[in-house]
């Protein structure tokens, strides 16, 4: 009787949690059947959640639509949150870098589930090509993603692999394609997907690392493959590192071994060598 107690009390606070975040993410108004719809929940699940979520101050209702949105609690938790600090560092850089080459920009950061997406720089293109705020990428199969765990540690690397559904027939599943993928970020300094999320999409990705030496999230360029080839120019190329070089400069870090410029570089890279140790079995 206890632990079907606790199960149930565990999956109250997932509902809780997902239809916070449903309303949280979605960037407007929700209504009850709407985050229903959304969750695939029964209303009433959803209405007696809301009620609780409302009254803690974490969503509030519209009492002219009677539809939801965040908070005064939740906003404030989104301000405490280190990451505000990063989006707020990384929005500058991030614009120049959109308007230089007019595609949309994505800032991801870690998660136990994939490349959570903080922050999207519409393109300057009438069609716009983005990624919603709230949205996790999986690892396998995403550059900011893959960009990531190339240089995380390797407990955290077998962690984000240990799931590769194929989500086109560009996405690679095979672990030893994808250590080989993490090795060439690391050499590189940045990292592509083309198609392997959704046909006819790609994105370049490039880390951004913190005082630490530590990548604590990845910036990247996201367009139709039109656009944004497989193989990116080396224009686009160099004014994603520099942008990534400058947020990571930002947040305290004072090296740049990582944005060098592979074809150029002949010195050694020890954090580079180490990576590519790392992910080697």
């Amino acid at each position: 009787m206890a632990q079907a107690t606790d199960e149930s009390g565990v999956r109250s606070v997932r509902i809780a949690l997902d239809v916070l975040e449903a309303v949280a993410f979605s960037g407007e108004e929700m209504g009850v059947t709407q985050i229903a719809e959304r969750l695939k929940l029964t209303k009433g699940s959803v209405h007696r959640h809301l009620l609780t979520l409302v009254e803690r101050g974490y969503l509030v209702q519209n009492q002219a639509t009677s539809r939801y949105a965040i908070g005064a609690k939740g906003r404030l938790l989104a301000r405490l949150s280190p990451d505000a600090d990063l989006v707020h560092i990384a929005e500058g850089p991030m614009r120049d870098l959109r308007d230089q080459c007019g595609l949309s920009v994505v800032l991801s950061s870690m998660t136990p589930r994939g490349a959570l997406v903080m922050l999207t720089i519409a393109g300057t293109s009438a069609i716009e090509i983005g990624v919603r705020p709230g949205s996790e990428l999986p690892y396998h199969a995403s550059a900011q993603g893959r960009v990531m765990i190339a240089f995380a540690q390797p407990d955290m690397q077998q962690r984000a692999l240990a799931q590769r559904p194929r989500l086109t027939p560009n996405t690679p599943t095979e672990i030893t394609v994808l250590e080989k993928e993490m090795a060439r970020i690391v050499r590189r300094g940045y990292g592509t997907a083309p198609e392997e999320t959704m046909i006819g999409i790609n994105a370049a990705a490039a880390p951004i690392f913190d005082v630490n030496d530590v990548c604590v999230a990845s910036v990247a360029l996201v367009g139709s493959i039109q656009f944004l080839p497989a193989s990116p120019p080396a224009k686009l190329v160099n004014a994603l590192k520099a942008c990534a070089h400058d947020i990571s400069r930002k947040l305290g870090y004072s090296g740049h071994r990582h944005f060098i410029d592979d074809a150029t570089d002949t010195r050694k890279r020890p954090a580079q060598e180490t990576a590519r140790k790392r992910i080697a079995r």
